[in-house]
């Protein structure tokens, strides 16, 4: 075990050493590009992270491609910049970092379509939010050898939000958040889609159960649109005959600091209060839902399987059962392939190899843990994952402490990937198996019948080794686990277990037996 170790950390060790030789060599390189603002925007002096992104066409826009992981991917880098007016170009160069190559030095010769963006938005995290400063795509040829300067104007803002218009079966609501305003110091909203059932307008004094649905990671509110558009299978299932009829609620997913997971939490906030307080109340009278615990149940997939899962655990009283596919990591002894509370390293296992990240079918690795938080540290202002509103980034977030710098305080260094065990411990409340075996003879009962899992043997994300781990914990529990785990060999990410119709039948027939 000493040798094991002594070679993890020998092997981050001489990572780090490269990449600090990388950036001593790219510091000389003449290259840059300079970026400065239309004045036509008015712009006033304002902090915020800019990006400038290397593509091969300008259809579709390169600034929509930032956040894929490989290594085909568009290279993107990317700088804080402090009270930029426009005037003073924000500065590319040498220095910043990059992915997914090492640095602006290691782009390859040629032409590119090059965008930038200055990402300002402190509400939600995605890059292309309101408000979000973007210049048109634009043709430059990058040579780092030969140096010189390149030059891009910001001359568009993305525009405020507004809400997507109602249809026949769709609405959408925006409502102001009393404790989440509170928690953050300034107006915040919590907004979902709303899927009505059949016969909703024809039958105005009917009363339907509550459907909760969660997406995966950062799936928006008004994902219900492609949802439920015409001719999709979900609408095909949602208006016929053999189908119960409750109402949908699409959760948001996008926050302040990425995907808010829709728990409490010191950096989010008090999202699973908000979330059970305000908005499903709120929701409940809009629309006609029956409006008590019997007749909520929860659903959703990948993220959107730990939420759902989560709030069943964390609110047992106000929800009727959930069905949870794929979800995250459900033990953080197995988070993906990192034991958070005994391995050193997160990017290198115990034998010295790169951990995998995400997996093929055939096992094959697609990309490991060093790469995708290369990403994460491209994208997060401080070039670091902990505020990249990504995966990694918005797991941080939710699971951990909130440092003195008011920023979430990372699990692991950004650069060598080193664990910090004292952060570990302050993620154990959300260690759902933990959770539930510290509290089961409380929750045991509150909970029988209402917890349904799915998930396949092969996950992409390796999300069955935590899943594992809870059906052992379940297996041995006293008093007895009253619910379902699937788990299907050969399957990954995301297996379901059900058909849309044999889930809804079973929400329906939870709803009424109770």
């Amino acid at each position: 075990m000493v040798y094991r170790l002594g070679l993890a950390w020998a092997c981050a060790a001489a990572v780090a050493s490269v990449l600090l030789t990388a950036q001593q060599r790219v510091a000389q390189t003449a290259l840059r590009i300079d970026v400065i603002a239309d004045p036509v925007l008015k712009l006033t002096p304002t902090d915020g992270r800019l990006f400038v992104v290397l593509g091969k066409t300008a259809r579709p826009e390169p600034r929509t491609t930032i956040g894929r992981t490989g290594m085909d991917a568009a290279p993107v880098l990317a700088v804080d910049v402090t009270a930029f007016d426009g005037k003073r170009p924000g500065v590319i160069d040498g220095r910043s970092v990059a992915f997914p190559v090492a640095s602006l030095a290691e782009v390859p010769p040629g032409d590119y379509v090059a965008q930038a963006v200055l990402d300002t938005n402190i509400d939600l995290k995605s890059v292309n939010a309101p408000g979000n400063l973007y210049s048109d795509p634009t043709t430059v040829r990058i040579d780092p050898s030969a140096g010189g300067v390149v030059r891009l104007t910001l001359s568009s803002r993305v525009p405020n939000e507004s809400l997507p218009s109602s249809t026949d079966i769709l609405r959408f609501v925006k409502i102001q958040s009393k404790l989440l305003s509170a928690f953050h110091g300034r107006p915040m909203y919590l907004r979902a889609g709303v899927v009505l059932p059949r016969g909703f307008d024809q039958e105005p004094a009917r009363k339907y159960p509550l459907r909760v649905h969660i997406g995966g990671y950062g799936f928006r509110y008004t994902a219900v649109q492609r949802l439920a558009q015409d001719g999709s299978e979900f609408r095909k299932t949602w208006f016929s005959d053999a189908a119960p009829r409750m109402v949908m609620v699409h959760l948001d997913g996008d926050g302040p600091l990425g995907d808010p997971y829709q728990v409490n939490s010191a950096n989010h906030g008090p999202f699973g209060d908000a979330i059970t307080q305000e908005l499903i109340p709120y929701l409940e009278r809009e629309f006609r839902a029956v409006g008590n615990p019997r007749a909520r149940v929860l659903d959703g997939g990948s993220t959107g399987g730990w939420v759902s899962l989560a709030l069943q655990i964390f609110y047992p009283d106000f929800f009727n059962g959930v069905w949870s596919s794929c979800p995250d990591g459900v033990d953080f002894r197995g988070f993906q392939l990192v034991n958070i509370y005994e391995d050193a390293n997160a990017y290198v296992n115990k034998n010295g190899f790169e951990r995998p990240s995400s997996r093929e079918l055939n096992g094959d690795v697609k990309f490991t843990m060093r790469h995708e938080l290369q990403l994460e540290n491209v994208l997060g202002r401080g070039n670091s994952w902990t505020m990249s509103g990504e995966q990694w980034g918005a797991w941080n977030a939710t699971y951990g402490p909130k440092g003195a710098d008011r920023r979430p305080v990372p699990l692991w260094d950004a650069v060598t990937g080193a664990i910090d065990h004292r952060v570990a411990e302050r993620w154990k409340p959300y260690d759902l198996r933990l959770y539930l075996e510290e509290h089961w003879n409380e929750l045991a009962p509150k909970l029988a019948g209402k917890i349904h899992i799915a998930i396949g043997d092969a996950d992409d994300y390796f999300l069955n080794n935590a899943a594992r781990m809870l059906e052992a914990f379940f297996k041995k529990a006293q008093p007895q686990y009253q619910g379902r785990m699937v788990f299907a060999p050969m399957q990954g990410h995301c297996y379901t277990g059900l058909t849309e119709l044999e889930m809804l039948q079973e929400m329906s027939a939870r709803v009424s037996d109770r």
